[in-house]
C-alpha cells in the first residue's frame, strides 16, 4: 500500500504526529504488555495476532536471561564457570537477544495508542504521559522491592524523554533518527538506553508507515529482511565470540550489542514467516496467551523466581540445570494460568489496572 492509499494524516493539538490510517480502537488498542498499548475495546474486534505471538516469544527468551540475575547477586553463575557449554550457547542466542524485541514493541504500541487516543481524547499526549507514569511507579516499585534490574522504569523514562516529545516531529524524520541512535549505541560500547530508545523510535515510525497494517500480509518481505539480518549476524557473532574480555571473562559489550540487535531481527522475521505456515494455530496457542499478558506476566515472574531460589531452595544461580527447569516450569505456569485467564477476562490484572489509570475510567473486565 502507498501513502496515496492511506487516509489523511492524523493532526494532534497542531503538532506533527502523522498517523497512517483513522484511528481505530480497537486495532490501536489491540495490544498491551510492557512492550504495547491496550487491548480492544469490544469482543470481536481485531487483535494484531502477530505482535501478541512475537511478543509472548520475546517474554520466553527475556525469562531465560533473567533468571539467574533474579535468583541471587550473592549465588550468581558467573560467565566463564561450571555452566560449560550452556554458558556459551545461551550468551550466543539469548542474552541481550530480547529486549531489543521489546523496544521495538514498545514503541510500536505507543503509536497505535496514539492512533486511537487521538480520535477519542481532547488531549491525547496528556492520556499517554499519564500512561508512562503509572508504568514508572510500577517499575520504581519493580525495582525497589523485588529486583533491581528492572527494565519498565527504564523505558517509562525514555518514553518520556524519547517518544513523547517525537509526537511532535514528521514520520520521516523519526524514521531517520532511530537507526542513528541505534548505530550510536553500537559505538557507545553498547549502550543500552540508546539502543533503546533507537528502537522506540523505529517501532513508532513503522506503526506511523503503516507497516503493522500490513505485518502479517506477507511472507517474502519478512523472509528477504530476515536473510539481511542472518547475513549480518554471522560475523557479528563472530566478533563476539572472538572478543571475549578474558581478564574478566566477559563478552564485549559492543559486539553483544550488535550481534544482539541483528539477532533479534532474525527471530522476529523467522516468527512472522512461520506464522505464515501452518505452524500459525500452535505458535498462537502457546505464545499468544503469553503475550497479552505480558505485563502481569513479566512481573509475576520476578515473584516466582525468587520463591523458587529463596524459598524453595531451588539452586538457580550454581546451576544451569536447575535454571532451565525452573524458567520452563515458569513458563509453563503463566502460559496456564494466562489461557484459563482469558477465557474469561478481557485483559491480564495489571493490564487492566494500567487501562483504568492510563484513560481514567474502568473498562469492561469480563468477556461478553
Amino acid at each position: 500500500m502507498s501513502d496515496a492509499d492511506r487516509s489523511p494524516a492524523i493532526r494532534i493539538e497542531g503538532g506533527a504526529y502523522s498517523g497512517g490510517r483513522p484511528a481505530d480502537p480497537a486495532r490501536a488498542d489491540a495490544q498491551d504488555g510492557p512492550a504495547t498499548a491496550s487491548p480492544s475495546t469490544s469482543p470481536g474486534r481485531p487483535r494484531i495476532a502477530a505482535l501478541d505471538v512475537v511478543r509472548g516469544f520475546a517474554l520466553c527468551g527475556i525469562l531465560l536471561a533473567n533468571v539467574q540475575p533474579i535468583a541471587s547477586v550473592v549465588d550468581l553463575l558467573a560467565p566463564g564457570s561450571a555452566g560449560g557449554p550452556v554458558e556459551e550457547w545461551m550468551g550466543l542466542l539469548v542474552e541481550q537477544r530480547f529486549y531489543p524485541i521489546f523496544s521495538l514493541l514498545f514503541g510500536i504500541g505507543f503509536s497505535l495508542l496514539l492512533e486511537s487516543a487521538a480520535g477519542r481524547a481532547a488531549h491525547p499526549r496528556v492520556l499517554l504521559l499519564r500512561r508512562l507514569l503509572v508504568l514508572l511507579v510500577m517499575g520504581v516499585a519493580h525495582f525497589l522491592l523485588l529486583w533491581r534490574g528492572d527494565i519498565l522504569s527504564t523505558y517509562a523514562v525514555l518514553g518520556l524523554l524519547v517518544l513523547l516529545p517525537s509526537t511532535w516531529l514528521p514520520r520521516w524524520a523519526v524514521a531517520a533518527l532511530s537507526p542513528v541512535l541505534v548505530v550510536a549505541s553500537w559505538f557507545m560500547h553498547g549502550d543500552r538506553f540508546l539502543l533503546i530508545a533507537g528502537l522506540f523510535l523505529l517501532g513508532s515510525a513503522l506503526a506511523r508507515y503503516g507497516v503493522i497494517d500490513r505485518i502479517e500480509r506477507s511472507t517474502r518481505v519478512p523472509a528477504v529482511l530476515g536473510l539481511v539480518f542472518a547475513v549480518a549476524a554471522a560475523p557479528a557473532l563472530w566478533w563476539q565470540v572472538t572478543s571475549r574480555l578474558e581478564d574478566m571473562d566477559l563478552w564485549a559489550p559492543s559486539s553483544l550489542a550488535v550481534s544482539g540487535t541483528l539477532l533479534a531481527g532474525v527471530y522476529v522475521c523467522a516468527m512472522l514467516v512461520l506464522l505464515r505456515t501452518p505452524l500459525r494455530a500452535a505458535l498462537q496457542v502457546v505464545f499468544a496467551p503469553l503475550g497479552r499478558m505480558a505485563l502481569t506476566n513479566y512481573l509475576t515472574a520476578t515473584v516466582l523466581v525468587l520463591v523458587a531460589a529463596r524459598l524453595l531452595g531451588v539452586p538457580v544461580g550454581r546451576s544451569w540445570t536447575a535454571m532451565l527447569l525452573t524458567a520452563g516450569a515458569i513458563l509453563a505456569l503463566q502460559w496456564l494460568w494466562s489461557t484459563l485467564w482469558l477465557r474469561r477476562y478481557r485483559f491480564g490484572p495489571l493490564e487492566w489496572l494500567w487501562r483504568w489509570a492510563t484513560w481514567g475510567r474502568r473498562p469492561a473486565l469480563r468477556v461478553r
